[in-house]
């Protein structure tokens, strides 16, 4: 081999590789290429795994953040999250029928007594009416028997004055014995007279009463057909409308209390173990943060909500979760109603101590 062979063949040597394989540039790039890709694949983890730290900290050092106080709070007040809730009382129909109005709708706020819808009752009001006409048939019956009692009494009376003549003449001679006797006989049948007389006017009265108890059954069931809210509340649900034929029990609206409005927590055992029923609470809602609202505790639970599976050191068992509720002052829950209404979710604090006076944020009373 001469010379300038070898110096062509070390020039092939020192050549790039797309010349030695003939390939495109594109195909050979990801020979040059890796150790560029594994470092940006390196940048690529460092956040995620950063923040997987950050994160993991967080965990060590507040895994349950949400059984601590609230920050700023004094030790004799306990706090925890939760949303109003109000009693749900159904409306139903008593008797089965078909639904003749409706004077209300979802939303719709009501008082106690308000009618809110009425059932069709022609039935009914045909079934009173003839009740009626009994009755006044009784107390014509009645007054009838009143009138041969009244006779029959007059008869008596009249019957006892001639028999009071009649010895005073035997005495002096100017009767007999036999007119005597006679007026006696006459006695006895004015006295069973009287009597019987007595019997036809009970009869006709209970008549007369049983008449009444009749209506009065039919009124009650025509009344029961006016569909009235037993309390103040707000109408949450409506599911029947004008004329639909309901069962006995059909339900027409389902109505919220706006007097019992509630929200229950779950404070931890060292907390919940030092709250009495009746003692002061706070209710802030998230919608109104400036306004607090009084209330009171009305319900410990008498058992854990949850339990870990092993309880045996203290830090475990201050993870036993007990539920509370505190109500709403009634009055203010009447007066707030379109302000303090179910679902609203807020922050309930109670004191554990009654001897800890509440902060300045809880002492001012925001909802008068």
């Amino acid at each position: 081999m001469s010379t300038d062979e070898n110096v062509d063949v070390h020039a092939d040597r020192a050549a790039p590789a797309r010349e030695i394989t003939g390939l495109p540039a594109v195909v050979a790039l990801p020979m040059v290429l890796p150790a560029t890709e594994k470092k940006g694949v390196r940048r690529h983890w460092i956040k995620p795994a950063l923040l997987l730290l950050v994160l993991l900290a967080a965990a060590t050092g507040g895994g349950i953040w949400w059984l601590r106080p609230a920050t700023g709070l004094p030790p004799g007040i306990a706090s925890g999250n939760g949303r109003l809730e109000a009693d749900e009382i159904d409306i139903d129909t008593k008797f089965p029928g078909r639904i003749a109005k409706l004077f209300a709708d979802e939303g719709d706020l009501t008082t106690a007594g308000e009618v809110l819808a009425l059932m069709d009752a022609q039935d009914l009001q045909a079934a009173l009416k003839q009740d009626q006409a009994l009755i006044l048939q009784a107390g014509q019956a009645l007054n009838a028997a009143k009138a041969t009692l009244m006779q029959q009494t007059s008869l008596v009376l009249y019957a006892r004055q001639e028999i009071a003549r009649t010895q005073a003449l035997v005495g002096k001679g100017f009767a007999t014995r036999e007119q005597l006797d006679n007026r006696t006989q006459v006695l006895v049948s004015a006295l069973a007279g009287q009597r019987a007389a007595e019997s036809v006017v009970g009869e006709q009265l209970q008549a007369l009463q049983a008449a009444t108890h009749a209506a009065e059954v039919v009124q009650a069931n025509i009344d029961n057909d006016s569909l009235v809210s037993p309390r103040d509340g707000r109408i949450e649900y409506r599911v029947a409308n004008v004329g639909e034929v309901l069962g006995a029990g059909g339900k027409v609206f389902t109505i919220l209390d706006t007097a019992y409005i509630y929200m229950d927590i779950y404070l931890p055992t060292r907390s919940a173990g030092r709250i009495k029923l009746g003692s002061d609470a706070r209710i802030v809602l998230d919608a109104y943060p400036t306004r607090v609202f009084p209330a009171k505790v009305v319900f410990v639970a008498a058992q854990a909500q949850f339990t870990p599976k092993t309880v045996e050191t203290k830090d475990e068992r201050d993870l036993l979760m007990f539920r509370v509720r505190v109500r709403i002052d009634p009055e203010r829950a009447r007066a707030h109603a379109a302000e303090v209404r179910s679902g609203l979710p807020g922050m309930a604090y109670v004191q554990t101590d009654p001897k800890v006076a509440w902060p300045a944020v809880l002492q001012k009373d925001a909802s008068k």
